[in-house]
């Protein structure tokens, strides 16, 4: 068993939990504030710490820092009912064990006691050795609750403090760029962002645009010109569609990674790469390695760190929160007030395909910004892309409301593995709500 430093204002909440952890075994203190907390880390030295991030006296990223230098190698697990994802690429890179949104899983709670238990015995470095990077907000972050999107800003946080390179997957129109972009910010936000799109450029242009070239080394190479490797600096270095790149220049970027170093296209002098390289795809480079189409050594350079971007459709409890979002950032470049979304209107965003997923999704806003009479957006204001899969999938494309509901209900409740409070939280009712709608629409949940 571990000894446990829960750090939270919440009364309730940290009795709650003292009382389910000590009926596991374990020792528990509990404390309301930092400056508790702090001299309770002293008194017990806790195996765990359960850092609240609203806390009275100071925020709880701002005390991380001081956890971890007070008690090196202590794992610290960040717990918050707060919303912005910003926040969890914060507190993995400051040195954070995990991050968890509130209302909490017990059961997650206590399979992570059980791991840092089967941690404690191990040799691990003192967090607080590492060196601690600059306190910075990040404005960029990808909207939503959903765990899929905490579990990509955990990724980032924890890249943020080296700089390997890191290739992005998931389907066009997720947010593959936007992913670069933040690891960017939260790795060497005053060094340049360079993104290329491997499949805009034919094979020597693009050689041009990575290594650049010296006078003469081609017709009308009146003068040197620096390459986006070189013009990087110390920042990073996206490319983009990465799986559209010719075989003969992927040997090229093969030996750029293998040896950190490049040459401008008809030069002789060796350049050091400093940025680190992100590269993306939608396309599946394994199937393609198989194939023969792309090169195996080269996919395993690139995949040192892979991050997944989820699809739309998969995180559907993100819609309505990303559609205010999409809406206010389109009002804002039309230079106008955003309009509303109707239930049905909200509805409808919920249960389409999105095929095209984020991307899409605005697409679909713009247009009924652009078309809409009045201050509010219905269900038919939305046109959207309808496919063979809508179907395939069970999703209705046409039908009563109700219907409808039946159907949306009973999805989110699948997602969620029928957990009543989390199914509520989703689709921003009461649980009480959830559960009437439950017998009203005689759902029932499917024996494994």
């Amino acid at each position: 068993m571990i000894k446990i430093l829960i750090i939270d204002d919440d009364q309730a909440l940290a009795r709650s939990l003292e009382i389910q952890l000590k009926a596991e075994g374990h020792q528990i203190i509990v404390a309301h504030n930092v400056s508790d907390g702090m001299t309770a880390l002293t008194e017990l030295i806790p195996d765990l710490v359960l850092l609240d991030l609203n806390l009275p006296d100071e925020h709880g990223l701002k005390a991380l820092p001081a956890i971890l230098t007070t008690l090196p190698g202590v794992t610290v697990v960040i717990m918050t009912g707060n919303t912005e994802n910003s926040e969890a690429v914060d507190a993995m890179r400051d040195g954070a064990f995990d991050y968890l949104r509130k209302p909490l899983d017990l059961d997650e709670l206590l399979q992570m006691a059980v791991k840092v238990e089967s941690l404690k015995e191990r040799d691990f470095p003192g967090k607080g050795d590492e060196k601690e990077p600059p306190s910075k907000v990040f404005p960029l972050q990808m909207i939503g609750s959903d765990q899929k999107i905490i579990n990509v800003h955990k990724q980032i946080g924890l890249l943020a403090r080296s700089r390997v390179t890191v290739l992005v997957t998931g389907e066009s129109g997720t947010g593959k760029e936007l992913v670069a972009r933040i690891l960017h910010e939260a790795t060497a936000p005053s060094q340049p962002f360079v993104a290329i799109n491997c499949s805009a450029f034919v094979p020597t242009l693009l050689e041009s645009e990575l290594f650049g070239y010296e006078k003469g080394a081609f017709t009308g190479a009146d003068q040197a010109k620096e390459g986006k490797l070189e013009f990087a600096g110390k920042g990073t270095v996206f490319l983009d569609e990465i799986g559209d790149m010719s075989l003969d220049l992927q040997s090229k970027l093969l030996r750029v990674l293998q040896e950190d170093e490049f040459v401008r296209v008809g030069g002789l002098k060796t350049k050091k790469l400093e940025a680190r390289i992100v590269a993306a795809t939608h396309r599946n480079l394994q199937k393609m390695v198989d194939n023969g189409t792309f090169r195996q050594d080269l996919f395993y350079r690139l995949n040192v760190v892979s991050i997944t971007v989820p699809p739309l459709r998969e995180r559907r409890g993100d819609i309505d929160h990303l559609a205010e979002h999409l809406l206010a950032k389109i009002g804002y470049k039309m230079g106008r007030q955003p309009l509303r979304l109707s239930t049905a209107g909200r509805l409808k965003l919920r249960t389409g395909n999105w095929p095209g997923n984020v991307r899409e999704l605005e697409n679909t806003l713009t247009r009924a910004m652009v078309l809409t009479h009045g201050t509010e957006i219905d269900a038919d204001d939305l046109v959207m892309q309808q496919d063979d899969q809508q179907e395939q999938a069970g999703r209705p494309v046409s039908g009563t409301l109700a219907a409808t509901e039946r159907m949306y209900i009973s999805q989110v409740l699948a997602e969620h593995n029928w957990n009543i409070t989390h199914t509520a939280l989703t689709l921003d009712v009461s649980p009480t709500t959830l559960r009437k709608k439950i017998t009203d629409y005689h759902l029932k949940r499917a024996q494994s």
